[in-house]
């Protein structure tokens, strides 16, 4: 059509589209528009097919043009609504799935980024560099570094993995956790209000539960330890999911108590 209007300019000639059928659709619509503006002389038929078959008049052109712009506007507004619609609706999907699998795929994507990404952890204990990692928050930093130490490392015999001790230097921090519970036989995680509260300990309970699923063939590798009572409905349904199991033990804070308290942690690390 560009070409034929350039040459029209200079030329005088005449296109014969006689014969050829014309199509009165929104494919042809540019199309129509040209014949009712161009200055090239046309031989056209003097009839036209619409969409649904009809034939009509292609006389006056220009109204079946109006009529066509109508209901092709409606057809686009259409088209595109129900593209919004698809890719909405696919967004919502992927959006969901994300969040359904948000901590295996935070799992998958940390331990990518370690030295254990081509390593599955073994059931020989002997593949294991610590028999546990302690996941707790500063809060409860004396705790751990006085009583677990004293009880499990000094008098247990147990390789201990805690952060502020054994984390490796200018490494990231998500990084080093995912090392310390993949290289831990066991995670065991010293419960708290302020735990829950925290970003990074709660970061560290998760990691330890997608590594039950994807590493450890479904055993179970964390225990917890309660330091103060908390109510069910303040901990998350994953923590009382282990709670029914029993994987759990509370601090006594007396001395008969704690005998046994040191036992069955001892006990909870080996198994």
């Amino acid at each position: 059509m560009a070409m034929l209007d350039g040459l029209s300019k200079n030329t005088f000639f005449t296109v014969n589209l006689r014969n050829n059928a014309l199509q009165c659709t929104c494919n042809t619509l540019t199309f129509l528009k040209w014949i009712s503006k161009t200055k090239v002389d046309l031989l056209l038929n003097d009839k036209c097919t619409l969409e649904d078959g009809a034939i009509v008049s292609l006389n006056p052109i220009d109204s079946i043009i109006q009529q066509l712009q109508k209901e092709c506007i409606s057809y686009t507004n259409l088209t595109i609504a129900l593209s919004i619609g698809l890719v909405i609706i696919l967004a919502v999907l992927i959006l969901a799935l994300v969040y359904k699998y948000r901590w295996k795929l935070r799992y998958m994507f940390y331990l990518a980024k370690s030295k254990h990404y081509s390593y599955k952890a073994s059931t020989d204990d002997d593949e294991y560099t610590y028999d546990a990692f302690i996941s707790y928050c500063d809060d409860d930093r004396s705790f751990v570094l006085k009583d677990f130490i004293a009880n499990l490392e000094n008098e247990g015999n147990a390789k201990l993995c805690v952060h502020q001790r054994d984390f490796l230097p200018g490494q990231e921090i998500t990084v080093n956790i995912t090392n310390a519970i993949h290289d831990s036989r066991k995670t065991v995680c010293i419960i708290t209000r302020k735990f829950l509260e925290s970003h990074y300990c709660m970061f560290e309970f998760n990691m330890a539960r997608m590594e039950n699923i994807y590493s450890r063939d479904g055993r179970n590798i964390i225990f917890l330890v309660f330091l103060e009572q908390i109510q069910p409905r303040e901990m998350p349904l994953m923590m009382l999911e282990l709670i029914e199991k029993q994987s759990y033990i509370e601090y006594p804070n007396d001395e008969e108590g704690n005998i046994v308290f040191w036992g069955k942690i001892k006990e909870a690390i080996h198994s």
